[in-house]
Formats: C-alpha cells, structure tokens, sequence
C-alpha cells in the first residue's frame, strides 16, 4: 500500500532455544534412554572378573557374574545383552567344533541369565571365531573360507544357542545365505518366534582389535592356506555404500527380523541409508576400537569421557538407530537414570 511502512522481519536468534537446560531438552530432536542400549558383554570360564587390558574398565565375566549383570540390566533398564565368549585355548580346533557344544560356556551362560533375570533378552553371537585356532569367521578349506561348509556349522550353534534360551540369535560371519539357512532351520526345530538380528553390513574393519583380545581370538596368519591373512573375502570393503545396501535387502528377504552395522561412528552414513532405504529396525555396534579410544583417551585426561561417550551414543540415535550395542551400556544406563 503507498505510503505504507513495512515492520522489520523479528531478529531470528537461535540463541534463544539454547538458554536453558529446560529449553534444550524441550526442543531437542532425539533422545537417549537406557531402552536404547544392548549391553555387549564378554563372558569366559573360570571365576570372577578378568580386566581386559585394551578396554579399561571392560571385564570378561564369569558365568555367575553374568547372571548378576543380567539382574543389574534389569534394574537399569537395559532391555538386552549381547554375549560372546572367551574360550579356553584348549577346546579349540581349526573347525569350530566347540561352537556347537550344548552344555558349553554360552549355553550355561545364557541359562544363568534368562534364570537371574527372565524379562532381559539375551542376544547371541553365530560365528565361529572365538572356537577356531586360526581366528576365522568359517572354516578353511585350501585357503578360503568355505562358504556352505562354514553354514552348516553355524546352523548347528545357532539350534544349540536357541535350545539353552536365547532371545535373538545374531550371525555376524558374513557369509552367503545364512540367514534363509538359519531361518529355515528354526522353523523345523520349532523355534519359529526366533529373532534374528542380521550383521547385514559388517566391515573388515580395523576397529576390531581389542575385541579380539578380549574373547582371546586366534591370531590371524600371514596368507598362509591355513590360515588367511585376514578377512576382507567376507567382509565388506570399508569404501563401499551401495553393497550394504544389497547385503541388507538380502537378509531381510532370507527372513531377519532386524538389521546391524557394524562398526558404529564411522559407518552412520551406512546407518542412515539402511534406515532411509528399508524402515527396518536397524542396529549399530559400537564396537571394541570405538569403546577403547574414548576409554584411554578419557584415562589420559585428554578428554571428558562421560560426554564424549554420550555424545557418541546420541550420534547413533541422529543417526537413525532403532538402538546400539555398546559395552557403555550399564555407564550410560546409570548416567541417564535407568
């Protein structure tokens, strides 16, 4: 209208949403709870506790302790725990075969648990590496790792696990076809409401060294055919996006029920196109590299380790996680009031 004075647009202060606690958590856009959390626990033979020196703060737990941990999960909050095992050098052989054992340390693990605290899902690892004395995800025949072979084999641990009373059975050996073969044979063993969470997209990552010192993993070899140098024929390349998403649409056709990737901050790029992709339930591991940096670099005084770890758990849930295993779990319970 002429002659007419237009009011100045209001100052846009973004300021204003962040001067208070009471304002931030109002507003904020994701939140963190205690129901967000697995619990990645390590469980061993013997008695009591053993630090794990390349995780402060980390022990491996007897089976007893573990059912005292599955009742701490449950006064904290946490809905689940993810077990693997530290198994004496003894029992182990190039195939496995103590994967399958009904009355081995995860067996009488998972019993305890499900026993000390009923209402706590317990999740179990299917893959073979903590039973192999080479280290590997399968077993080797003519240096590779036999891809069927390996199958079978899993399909054997994982009715085991299923039958001791597990809640969620998790195949992280990346191999062709195990989820549809695990699947099938859950439903002939009458295990049809059987979980199972996919690790559709695991990495061969390098942030997996403590992990392998803590369940006391064999040492990969130097490219012998015994024992290859590592496992980049299985998992997949650190620089490939799109092959996740193949890897994902594949299990949840073969019948997972929820999906993982794994390891967790550096692939939540991965993270948010599984979630954007499949609106599946999907799941990041926060694994044992993450778990450690934060834990020595906070034990050096170089950072404050309680923020960095929430702050690191919150990037999950930006991420677009329906959840995160992480060994963090009964701290960053405790810190937000499980």
């Amino acid at each position: 209208m002429p002659g007419s004075v237009l009011a100045p647009f209001p100052a846009l202060r973004m300021r204003r949403q962040r001067q208070g606690e009471w304002i931030r958590r109002l507003v904020r856009e994701n939140t963190l709870a205690p129901s967000d959390l697995i619990w990645a626990m390590v469980v061993h033979e013997g008695e009591g506790r053993v630090p794990v020196a390349a995780m402060p703060g980390v022990d491996r737990l007897s089976v007893a302790e573990a059912a005292l941990a599955a009742k701490e999960a449950q006064t904290l909050g946490i809905p689940c725990i993810a077990i693997f095992p530290h198994i004496d050098g003894a029992t182990k052989d190039p195939e496995g075969s103590h994967a399958a054992d009904p009355d081995g340390l995860i067996s009488r693990a998972v019993r305890a648990m499900k026993a000390a605290a009923p209402d706590v899902g317990v999740m179990c690892d299917v893959a073979l590496d903590p039973f192999t004395t080479h280290g590997h995800d399968g077993v080797i025949r003519d240096g590779r790792i036999a891809n069927d072979e390996t199958i079978s084999r899993l399909v054997e641990q994982a009715i085991v696990q299923a039958r001791a009373g597990c809640d969620i059975l998790a195949p992280s050996d990346m191999m062709d076809g195990r989820v549809g073969k695990l699947r099938a044979a859950l439903e002939s063993a009458g295990f049809q409401d059987m979980l199972i969470m996919s690790y559709a997209a695991k990495y061969a990552s390098a942030f997996y060294g403590p992990y392998r010192e803590a369940i006391g993993s064999g040492k990969l070899g130097g490219g012998t055919l015994a024992n290859p140098l590592d496992k980049a024929t299985y998992q997949m390349d650190p620089f490939n996006s799109d092959e996740a998403l193949r890897e994902v649409a594949l299990d949840l056709s073969e019948g997972a029920d929820l999906i993982m990737v794994k390891p967790g901050l550096p692939y939540l790029d991965i993270v948010r196109r599984v979630v954007e992709t499949f609106s599946a339930p999907t799941f990041a591991f926060q694994v044992s590299g993450e778990y450690a940096m934060i834990a020595a670099a906070g034990a050096q005084g170089w950072i404050d380790p309680s923020r960095a770890m929430m702050e690191s758990l919150a990037a999950f849930k930006r991420a677009g996680c329906a959840g995160v295993i992480t060994y963090f779990a009964p701290v960053a319970a405790t810190l937000l009031g499980g």
